[in-house]
């Protein structure tokens, strides 16, 4: 092959597969050497060059310099060192070239494997070099498959993963269309390195907020929980670091016009933005909205929570299938009973203090 050949493809190939040059030539160099082993006496200390400039490998041997041979595999007689290198003297340790002609058909064969195993550690290498501060964050993929229910993601520089487990139901992943995705976890196996996605994932919600609504991203707001029941209904409470901000209003914006980007980006899923509270009772009424809660009664010991309600208000504050008290319970850590106030027995005697409204 002419040398000029030669280095363009190995250059176009290491631009593709996102390899440093001497990444790759290091790659040939083992996979010659693995090959060369496979010919000589293993005692034989080998050492390979390839020269991209040239276009050729070689092989040298390494080995002592000694007034009588008598190890052939780790020896080199004065007078042979010479001819390499005038200047050797015994004791030195000289390198000797070595013919690589008669490689034969299996010892290429395991050059070629050596090199792709190489080159595939090292794509391996360098993608988990570009995702693996990834993890935890958000990324745009444009989806390329479907295989056995896992979704195949294009990444831009590698592939991720989407498990089963990690879809949301209803949610239909059309090839070619881009979406968000939160970066559960980037791996390095021994084959490949992994990302694994998710559309799931709390986090997600979580970090679509910190992008896009400005008050969070600044610090201003802090979002200080977030319970979701993916692609049905979420709840995100949130609480202003500056009196002047109004922490619900700054992430719902005007006519909702500030979500309505979340709530694209997760589909049409429903959320519910509400003030949290370092008062139990207060953000436990907080998080039942969109039902008004008449009064919250507490019992710290067992971190249990009765919420009494006017009756016209029991069915929003359950919600469909319960569905909005229990996502007010997982975002409080609260265990929440709901019950009318028609049906409370006797004076209601409350050691907590009593929810109020926003």
């Amino acid at each position: 092959m002419e040398q000029k050949k030669l280095y363009y493809l190995l250059e176009q190939l290491a631009q593709e597969k996102g390899l440093e040059m001497d990444a790759l030539v290091k790659a040939i160099e083992s996979a010659l050497l693995s090959a060369v082993r496979k010919k000589v006496d293993p005692g034989v200390e080998l050492e390979v060059e390839f020269d991209v400039s040239k276009g050729s490998p070689q092989v040298f041997r390494t080995a002592e310099v000694v007034e009588k041979v008598t190890q052939k595999a780790k020896q080199v007689s004065v007078e042979e060192a010479q001819k390499y290198h005038p200047d050797a003297k015994i004791g030195d340790v000289v390198r000797i070239p070595y013919p690589v002609k008669d490689l034969g058909r299996i010892a290429a064969q395991t050059a070629k494997q050596v090199m792709l195993q190489k080159m595939r550690e090292a794509e391996r290498d360098v993608m988990y070099s570009k995702f693996a501060d990834k993890e935890g964050d958000v990324i745009a993929g444009q989806v390329l498959r479907e295989e056995k229910g896992v979704v195949i993601v294009d990444l831009g520089h590698g592939e991720g993963i989407m498990p089963p487990k990690e879809r949301v139901r209803g949610e239909r992943y059309r090839r070619g269309e881009t979406y968000k995705f939160y970066v559960l976890e980037v791996r390095k196996g021994t084959r490949d390195a992994k990302v694994v996605l998710s559309r799931h994932h709390p986090n997600l919600l979580l970090r679509l907020f910190q992008r896009d609504i400005p008050e969070v991203a600044n610090g201003l707001v802090e979002v200080k929980a977030v319970a979701r029941e993916a692609g049905s209904r979420s709840k995100v409470a949130v609480v202003s670091r500056d009196p002047e901000i109004d922490a619900v209003g700054s992430c719902v914006g005007v006519r909702g016009s500030r979500i309505q980007s979340v709530v694209k980006e997760l589909q049409g899923e429903s959320i519910d933005v509400v003030e949290y509270s370092e008062d139990a009772a207060k953000y436990i009424s907080y998080a039942l909205k969109p039902a008004s809660i008449s009064k919250v009664i507490l019992d710290e010991k067992e971190r249990e929570a009765l919420a009494i309600v006017d009756d016209d208000q029991y069915s929003l504050a359950l919600g469909k299938k319960g569905q909005n008290v229990r996502l007010a319970a997982k975002l409080t850590g609260w265990k929440i009973n709901v019950k009318k106030a028609s049906e409370a027995m006797g004076p209601i005697d409350v050691e907590g203090e009593d929810g109020e409204e926003e």
